[in-house]
C-alpha cells in the first residue's frame, strides 16, 4: 500500500510474526533504518524518515514485534534474541546491508544483532542507549509504560499521561495525534503494544531485565567493525555521561554527540538537531565508504 512517497511494507519473520514498515524515499537509495523504542512506535521517526529520504537515503521505519501494527509474539515472549533475530531479517528483506539507527530497545536490538553478524550492516547509530544504563532511568520508563495497563476513557486523558511523562515538553493542544501510538478496545485506549511486552521485562525469580544484558551486549559493542555514532541527551536520566565513557572505552572508533537539552527521547525533543548530527555522520562515515565501493567496482568492471 503507498501513501505519496511513502509505501507500507509488511516482513514476514521466522514464528510468523509479521513486522510492519514505512519506507520513505527511493529503494534504489542506501537503505536506512529506524528502529523505535519500548513502547513507541514507527512513527517516532517519521519526519527523520521524511528528512533521510530528502537526503538520497531509503529510509525504512519499521514497528518493533509487539508494537504497533506489527505482530504480537505468538508465546508472550520478549526477549533481546527475538528482536535481534528480526533485526537480521530486516536486512535479509532489504537485501543488502542497512544503516541501522536504533532508540533505546531499537539500539540495543541492533547492537545484539551485529555481535553475531558483523557484516550485517554499513553503519551503527545508537540514540540514548548502550550496554550501560541507568536504572533510576529505565524504572521511570516502565513505571510510565504502566501507566497505561487498565487502558485511557479518552484521548485527553492519555494525553494527560504523556504530559507527566514528558514534563519538559509543551502539551500538544490537539490530542488526535496520540490515535496513532493508541489502539481502541471497548470504548477505552490503551498502549499500541502488548501488554505482553511489560509484564515479560523481568523474571520475577532473579528481577533481571531481559532486555538488559551488559555481558552480551559489551561483547558485541567490542566487536563492532562498522561506523559507529552514540548520541545521548544531554538530560538523559537513562544514559549517563559516565555510561557513554565506558562505551566508547569499548567501542574507540565510535564517535559521540551530546544533544544539549534532550532528554531519553532525543528525537522527539530535537529532531532538527538530531537530523543534522544523523545526516551530516552518514555523508562522512557512510557515503563515502559506499562511494568508495562504487569506484573499487567500477575499476574491477574497467
Amino acid at each position: 500500500m503507498s501513501e505519496g512517497h511513502v509505501t507500507t511494507l509488511r516482513i514476514d519473520c521466522d514464528d510468523k510474526v509479521t513486522l510492519v514498515a514505512d519506507a520513505h524515499g527511493d529503494p534504489a537509495d542506501p537503505p536506512v533504518v529506524l528502529l523505535h523504542g519500548g513502547g513507541q512506535t514507527r512513527h517516532s521517526w517519521r519526519a527523520t524518515a521524511r528528512d533521510l529520504a530528502g537526503s538520497g537515503w531509503y529510509a525504512l521505519a519499521v514497528d518493533l514485534r509487539g508494537h504497533g501494527e506489527s505482530g504480537w509474539s505468538p508465546d508472550g515472549r520478549y526477549g533481546l534474541n527475538k528482536f535481534a533475530a528480526d533485526v537480521v531479517r530486516i536486512a535479509d528483506f532489504l537485501g543488502r546491508p542497512p544503516i541501522l539507527v536504533g532508540a533505546s530497545l531499537g539500539g540495543n536490538s541492533s547492537l545484539a544483532a551485529l555481535g553475531h553478524h558483523p557484516e550485517l550492516a554499513l553503519g551503527l547509530v545508537l540514540v540514548d542507549v548502550s550496554p550501560f544504563l541507568q536504572p533510576k532511568g529505565t524504572d521511570r520508563i516502565r513505571e510510565f509504560m504502566s501507566t497505561g495497563t487498565e487502558g485511557f476513557a479518552s484521548l485527553e486523558e492519555a494525553a494527560d499521561a504523556v504530559a507527566a511523562y514528558l514534563s519538559h515538553r509543551p502539551r500538544p493542544r490537539n490530542v488526535e495525534g496520540l490515535r496513532k501510538n493508541l489502539r481502541e478496545e471497548n470504548g477505552r485506549f490503551f498502549w499500541h503494544w502488548d501488554p505482553a511486552f511489560l509484564s515479560n521485562r523481568a523474571h520475577q525469580a532473579v528481577q533481571r531485565d531481559k532486555l538488559i544484558d551488559p555481558a552480551r551486549l559489551g561483547a558485541a559493542a567490542m566487536s563492532l567493525r562498522v561506523p559507529t555514532l552514540l548520541v545521548r541527551g544531554g538530560e538523559s536520566d537513562v544514559l549517563s555521561v559516565a555510561d557513554s565513557k565506558r562505551f566508547l572505552e569499548l567501542v574507540p572508533h565510535a564517535e559521540f554527540t551530546d544533544v544539549a537539552g534532550a532528554h531519553h527521547m532525543v528525537a522527539g525533543d530535537d529532531n532538527a538537531v538530531f537530523d543534522r548530527v544523523l545526516g551530516e555522520f552518514l555523508d562522512r562515515r557512510v557515503r563515502s565508504r559506499l562511494d568508495l565501493f562504487a569506484q573499487a567496482a567500477q575499476g574491477d568492471e574497467e
